[in-house]
């Protein structure tokens, strides 16, 4: 799920915006995640995951706005650098399938997304490696195309890139059959 999509669904389910419940939370005098996390589940009847994403919204409302192209330009600083065009080759790649692609940032990861809907990432995780997650639903692992584990819940699968070369047919393959499950 994105980050939008849980916005989404917080409206659907309170009819409520980040912003309507930052002044309810300042009307009660929340300010800590935890707290708010505790509020947020109990009063609103959010799960975790969508509560923390209104938790953040309001313990971060007065951060600075980062734009996607910093976010992710900041993955790939100081000694990930030398993945940026990596990346950038394999993004140019992953557009070709279709109008609705498109990434999203984390502060950890690259989310590449149909529709909105994710259909694997990609991790600059290392000076020496970047990872590749896949979401492959029913797809038995192979020596290259590892089981995620606890990698990475988003994704299934992991392929670990310790070569620019690897950016090959095959792994773009497996994305193109992600995209299309998605």
């Amino acid at each position: 799920m994105t980050y939008q999509a849980y916005l989404d669904t917080i409206k659907a389910k309170t009819g409520k915006t980040p912003d309507d419940f930052r002044k309810l939370a300042e009307k009660k005098g929340l300010t800590k995640y935890p707290e708010l996390m505790i509020w947020l589940k109990s009063e609103f009847e959010l799960g975790h995951g969508h509560a923390n994403v209104i938790a953040h919204e309001i313990v971060n409302a007065d951060a600075p706005k980062v734009s996607k192209d910093e976010a992710i330009a900041k993955l790939f600083a100081g000694k990930k650098e030398n993945w940026r065009g990596v990346y950038d080759v394999l993004a140019a790649k992953i557009t070709k399938f279709g109008s609705d692609v498109s990434v999203g940032t984390t502060s950890t990861y690259i989310s590449l997304l149909r529709n909105g809907k994710k259909f694997g990432i990609v991790m600059p995780s290392s000076a020496e490696r970047l990872d590749v997650g896949i979401k492959f639903k029913g797809v038995a692992p192979t020596a290259r195309l590892e089981a995620s584990g606890t990698w990475h819940n988003m994704v299934t699968h992991r392929v670990r890139i310790t070569d620019p070369k690897q950016i090959d047919k095959e792994l773009l393959a497996w994305l193109k059959q992600a995209y299309d499950a998605a």
